[in-house]
């Protein structure tokens, strides 16, 4: 099993300056390389400021230059607010800059706040022939002309300048839910990454299995990567009550993400007041013993059984996620102790 991280810069009060939240992603990033993490993954949103990240590139470009040896992954574009021949490019510039690192992840989109202001309140939920399009049209820019007629994208012949640095292209990664996500990126020669949110191994194990599927249905294909993203808390042995301080910051994270989701409040500068800790009090999910036994938080032992267990059900990478609305030091420190106690398991 690979391990790659997976982080943003979050902002939650206007005293939090965005350099410095910027600087701390860098350091986050270069602890994950020295200590072996294969790929830094950062992703795309738009007017949010518990996500500020308008343009992963940027980011990885400048990544590119402080790192040596870690991949970099945009997880993900979001296909709706493209146009083909433009991230063909930006795209294959970040590999030409990083010197072939660039791993490309692509998904349909989620927050309808985002759709309103940057596809014209398309519902988010028809991102996805954007993301049909877009894949094989980037596939073919990137090898040279193409032009393309569909419904959602149409251009004249035209190519990718430059074209990416790797030979073989960089590897695509969709992220799926649905049996028709896993099986359109299988059938297209992609990879897979996965979340389950809120919601247990059990959930995994189905996404593992809707995978399976997807790789039964197309055995002339080579088998894909799979990826499981998860928040993800270590603290030590030695503190049994450890847990209980990434739960609640879950618990946090969450009630943010539901006030995005549910896109019912007025933006003020790019905050959302999370929804309120009563209105959740009856959904079981948000519970901290809840978020304890699905969330990935506990002490590297309990980690390691779980992700041996990951690694059984078909899982190639796993990807540290550490948005979770803590303090830079507590993100730091449970990186280290991951880093130090558990990966060792896994080489």
């Amino acid at each position: 099993m690979q391990f790659s991280l997976f982080l943003h810069m979050e902002r939650y009060h206007e005293h939090e300056s965005h350099r410095q939240l910027f600087a701390e992603l860098c350091e986050l990033v270069r602890i994950a390389e020295a200590g072996g993490f294969r790929t830094a993954w950062i992703g795309e949103h738009h007017g949010m400021q518990f996500t500020s990240s308008p343009s992963p590139t940027a980011q990885l470009a400048y990544l590119a230059a402080k790192t040596e040896r870690i991949r970099l992954g945009a997880g993900t574009f979001v296909a709706p607010f493209w146009d083909p021949i433009r991230l063909a490019g930006e795209a294959a510039m970040l590999d030409v800059i990083s010197d072939g690192r660039l791993e490309f992840g692509i998904a349909r989109g989620a927050y309808q706040f985002e759709f309103d202001r940057l596809a014209d309140g398309m519902s988010a939920a028809d991102g996805g022939q954007a993301l049909r399009e877009m894949v094989p049209a980037i596939r073919s820019l990137w090898q040279g002309d193409y032009a393309h007629q569909g419904d959602v994208y149409r251009f004249p012949v035209t190519t990718s300048v430059p074209k990416p640095l790797q030979a073989t292209l960089p590897p695509i990664w969709i992220a799926a839910r649905d049996p028709n996500s896993h099986d359109f990126a299988v059938k297209n020669g992609c990879n897979v990454m996965v979340t389950a949110l809120m919601k247990g191994d059990e959930e995994v194990a189905d996404l593992a299995h809707k995978f399976d599927a997807a790789c039964a249905n197309h055995p002339d294909m080579p088998r894909p990567d799979l990826m499981l993203l998860r928040h993800t808390f270590v603290h030590e042995e030695s503190d049994p009550e450890g847990w209980r301080k990434g739960a609640e910051a879950l618990n946090l994270f969450y009630r943010y993400f539901l006030a995005w989701f549910k896109n019912d409040q007025q933006a003020v500068d790019g905050f959302f007041e999370p929804v309120p800790e009563e209105a959740v009090a009856d959904n079981p999910e948000f519970a901290l013993e809840s978020l304890r036994r699905n969330m990935m938080i506990g002490t590297p032992g309990e980690l390691v059984d779980r992700l041996k267990n990951y690694e059984r059900l078909g899982i190639t990478e796993y990807s540290f996620w550490t948005d979770n609305t803590l303090p830079f030091n507590e993100k730091k420190r449970s990186l280290e102790l991951f880093i130090n106690e558990v990966m060792p398991h896994f080489r």
